[in-house]
């Protein structure tokens, strides 16, 4: 076929042969026959093209990004984010050093009737390759439909800022010079790191915050001062129980340093050290890929493995999300997956509510059973202007354990809510999200944060906290403004 702006050539000394009916041919038509066709032909032809150009912000571009446009592959399942690999078949290929960065391997989906994907950026941890620790998750993130660069630093001993920069300017080749550009929608880009790789991608989203993601893997450059006090990208930060490098104490102080406002989840997996990532494994990967599938593709059907709870918290000893989590530019749910979220969500307030009443004889009388039992509405006995509070068990350790509380308002819109209970003995507060506690004695108390204390008749927010001592189902008190 010619190609776009060219005409096809007759080749040299052809001629034009005239229209001769032979055996088996029909009659040529008379001639105002044959000119009334071609003025029909005509019409038709210019109408159709009239159709065709159209203005160019009628035509969809691959790069726009609207709600749930870039959605990629079927529904999820619990199942789907547990396999190790996704729905689309997969290739690589290797990138020379240069152009920023010292080269790496580049895993993209084969499939070109998609549209273009998302693309993540990854960079190793301090003195590792890329190579040799994360080129696992490659294949792994690619099947599920995102373009996956593994770069290599220029130096092994780089430190987080060159690693920032490094990731940077892999993006920028990626989606300007690499070959697989035209696949890529420049506007998706995230990127994730290991240790010192973690904090160039946490450099990475504070000089560039147009990403729409940032991952952390046990991120962390003890003794440079590294902070999260300007991060605008969505972030999930990933550290391990066991980790003596990028210690928990370490790791909780440096997430706390995170802007309330900025959507964020912090998980701490159970018996996990240091290099637990460099491993394959699902544990982080389901995560990671809901992660990506919510804030790179704005795909909402993968929420309802992030918020309330994580379907499978028997692997995760901390779990401090934001919910709910909101793509850019908005968007909702397909019906299947809101169906399944809400159905999910209800069998986790009447789970919620079944624990409250075995453990206390008076849970059926608490606010905490109240609102439990009629979460989908308006929480039943709480006046106008009130709210309730259910109490969930998150997981628990030798010493310590994390719960969650969700508010829910009455039947009349709130502009604030607080939640008091008492500790039990040997108990303390140790870390809280999504609000701001104080303790009087044994009595505490949570006030609503800045962003989530606005509530419609009964919508719901989230708080959790870790806390030392034994577990126990406490009496919660909301009181709504």
């Amino acid at each position: 076929m010619p190609r776009d702006g060219e005409r096809k050539q007759k080749p040299e000394g052809a001629r034009v042969r005239a229209y001769r009916a032979g055996p088996g041919s029909p009659p040529r038509p008379p001639r105002p026959v044959r000119l009334a066709l071609l003025a029909v032909a005509f019409v038709t032809a210019a109408v159709a093209a009239l159709f065709a150009v159209q203005p160019a912000s009628a035509q969809p571009s691959a790069a726009a990004v609207t709600p749930n446009s870039t959605q990629r592959g079927p529904d999820p399942t619990i199942q789907s984010i547990e396999a190790s690999r996704g729905t689309f078949a997969t290739a690589q290929s290797s990138v020379a050093p240069g152009n920023g960065f010292n080269g790496g391997v580049i895993y993209y989906p084969t499939d070109t009737s998609q549209g273009t994907w998302g693309a993540l950026a990854i960079v190793p941890g301090y003195t590792a390759k890329c190579a040799n620790e994360e080129a696992w998750m490659g294949p792994w993130l690619a099947s599920f439909g995102f373009v996956v660069i593994c770069i290599e630093t220029n130096s092994t001993t780089d430190f987080d800022v060159a690693r920032g920069q490094e990731l940077l300017a892999a993006l920028n080749w990626l989606t300007t010079a690499s070959p697989v550009r035209n696949e890529i929608d420049p506007n998706r880009l995230a990127v994730l790191g290991h240790s010192a790789g973690g904090a160039g991608a946490i450099e990475a989203a504070e000089q560039r915050p147009s990403l729409r993601a940032m991952i952390g893997l046990a991120p962390g450059f003890p003794g440079q001062g590294l902070s999260m006090l300007t991060d605008r990208v969505p972030t999930l930060v990933v550290g391990g129980q066991n980790d003596t490098v990028v210690t928990p104490s370490y790791l909780s102080g440096l997430y706390a340093t995170m802007p309330a406002s900025t959507q964020s989840a912090f998980a701490q997996i159970a018996g996990a050290d240091h290099v637990y990532y460099t491993h394959a494994n699902n544990v982080e990967m389901k995560l990671i890929i809901p992660w990506l599938k919510i804030f790179v593709d704005g795909d909402t059907r993968y929420e309802q493995f992030l918020c309330p709870t994580l379907p499978d918290p028997s692997t995760i000893s901390i779990y401090q999300p934001k919910c709910p989590y909101v793509p850019p530019g908005g968007g909702s749910p397909s019906p299947s997956a809101s169906a399944s979220a809400s159905a999910s969500a209800s069998a986790s307030a009447s789970a919620s509510a079944s624990a409250s009443a075995s453990a206390s004889a008076s849970a059926s009388s608490s606010p905490s059973a109240s609102a439990s039992a009629s979460a989908s509405s308006s929480p039943s006995g709480v006046p106008a202007g009130g709210c309730a509070a259910v109490y969930q068990a998150v997981g628990s350790w030798p010493g310590g354990y994390q719960a969650q509380v969700t508010v829910t308002a009455g039947g009349a819109p709130i502009t604030g809510w607080s939640v008091r209970w008492n500790l039990s003995s040997g108990q303390s507060i140790s870390s809280l999200w999504n609000g701001s506690y104080t303790v009087s004695g044994s009595s505490v108390t949570v006030a609503n944060a800045s962003y989530n204390g606005t509530l419609a008749a009964g919508a719901s927010t989230t708080f959790g906290f870790t806390a030392n001592g034994a577990p126990s189902t406490p009496t919660l008190t909301c009181t709504g403004k």
